[in-house]
């Protein structure tokens, strides 16, 4: 990963573990700050999928692939789908938009909380 001036890095790992599933992650204050999708994270305006937030992941965590050993958390094959860098507009307590700049992702997305659904249960979706 490389490190810009214009932006933060993010990534996005495919996951395949018990489920097959997508984890956001964005540097934000020395870590990655993480999410579980499960559905994987929307190519089209008008999709909206559930996001999971999770633990933060230290940074060295953006450069990992390889399989994580049964009986260890997240047991199974992970590889990076994509990654880049972004641009947040805003970064609030229940909402973040930001701009990707990666190799699949790229334009404006949005995460919102969903909180009737939990407290760290947020929706995401391409916001322009």
């Amino acid at each position: 990963m490389e490190w810009t001036q214009t932006g933060r890095i993010f990534v996005v790992h495919e996951h395949h573990a018990r489920r097959l599933h997508y984890d956001l992650r964005l540097e934000k204050d020395g870590v990655l700050k993480s999410w579980t999708v499960p559905k994987g994270i929307p190519l089209e305006k008008g999709v909206k999928r559930l996001a999971i937030q999770v633990e933060d992941h230290p940074l060295g965590y953006a450069g990992f692939e390889g399989t994580i050993p049964e009986g260890e958390y997240g047991a199974g094959t992970v590889s990076i789908w994509d990654s880049g860098v972004y641009e947040a507009i805003v970064w609030e307590e229940g909402k973040i938009e930001v701009v990707f700049r990666g190799r699949k992702l790229s334009g404006r997305y949005a995460l919102v909380r969903f909180s009737r659904a939990g407290e760290n249960q947020w929706l995401i979706f391409r916001a322009g």
